[in-house]
């Protein structure tokens, strides 16, 4: 393809991002009574896994991840939060956890994955991913797959498992993106969020065959403008890919949640009456309104044994 056909499709594409669109009328996403959220009573028999990215750097991904494991945990839910962008991992900071161990140890045959369980509030669990460790910032796709075998050997696995993966489009964030059973992909006002979520999509979709995409649109002001945002995003899918894309929930912009940040701690958890902590609440109540997986038409590395079929393409 020339240079200048490819210069073209960028700015055609940053230009459908950019036009604008009849407003519509939108119901209210804030409810001022919204109480915790309740899990569903059926109980699952096997893990689900959701996968968290974002493709760029910046959009609130991990605190995403961070509070939507701890709102499940908070009502109930036996939970897994696992750092997988390795190398650089700050969940264990966000929850002030100190890990004595992370991955590396693990791979390097010093502990089993059961040895690397760490307990947060609420009953969480969380798999630290390790930070400023260059031989986890130099991992190939033979050690990612590793990671994500390792799972199998876990005494009792958790209702769910939430994976924070790394920012940006690279092979790590499309492992454990595809392996999962959902992937999340987190966006913010930002052209290039919107674009950066478009070139993981289509990875995804076109590489290892995702079909289905929660979207949650973080740091909006207002409810309109996170669902305009999202219709940026759908109108570019749907016109140029075969994906379907499910609009999971907002997150608005709150000082409470710097403030969750700075104490090392979950907004939900902190503030439970927040702006921002009533999105995340409802961000978990959808996940229970979700059909069953809808498993890939390649093949995928799972996360669990029991649920796994042949990895292709590796």
């Amino acid at each position: 393809m020339s240079e200048a056909v490819q210069v073209n499709q960028a700015a055609g594409l940053q230009n459908l991002f950019s036009s604008s669109q009849a407003q519509r009328e939108e119901r209210p996403v804030f409810h001022q009574a919204a109480s915790l959220y309740q899990p569903g009573t059926q109980q699952r028999r096997v893990t689900r896994t959701i996968a968290v990215a974002g493709g760029k750097g910046g959009v609130g991904k991990t605190t995403v991840a961070v509070n939507l494991a701890m709102t499940m945990a908070m009502a109930g839910r036996d939970v897994m939060l696992l750092d997988a962008d390795m190398g650089v991992a700050n969940i264990d900071v966000q929850l002030g956890l100190s890990p004595a161990r992370h991955i590396g140890h693990m791979l390097e045959g010093k502990c089993a994955l059961q040895d690397l369980i760490m307990q947060a509030q609420n009953g969480l669990k969380v798999i630290p991913g390790g930070s400023g460790v260059r031989r986890l910032a130099k991992m190939d796709n033979a050690e990612h797959a590793a990671v994500i075998r390792s799972f199998d050997e876990l005494i009792q696995p958790p209702d769910f498992l939430i994976v924070d993966t790394a920012a940006g489009v690279a092979d790590n964030v499309a492992m454990f993106a595809a392996a999962a059973d959902d992937v999340v992909i987190v966006v913010c006002d930002e052209l290039a969020s919107l674009t950066d979520a478009y070139a993981l999509i289509k990875i995804l979709a076109h590489d290892f065959g995702v079909r289905r995409f929660h979207i949650v649109t973080n740091m909006v002001r207002q409810a309109g403008d996170a669902k305009k945002l999202y219709e940026k995003l759908a109108r570019v899918c749907g016109r140029f890919l075969d994906v379907a894309l499910d609009y999971m929930g907002m997150v608005p912009h709150d000082e409470w949640l710097r403030q969750a940040i700075r104490r090392q701690g979950a907004v939900v958890d902190l503030w439970p009456s927040s702006r921002a902590a009533v999105g995340f609440k409802q961000l978990a109540g959808a996940v229970d309104t979700w059909g069953e997986p809808a498993y890939p038409d390649l093949g995928r590395i799972a996360f669990f044994s029991g649920q796994s079929v042949p990895a292709a393409g590796w």
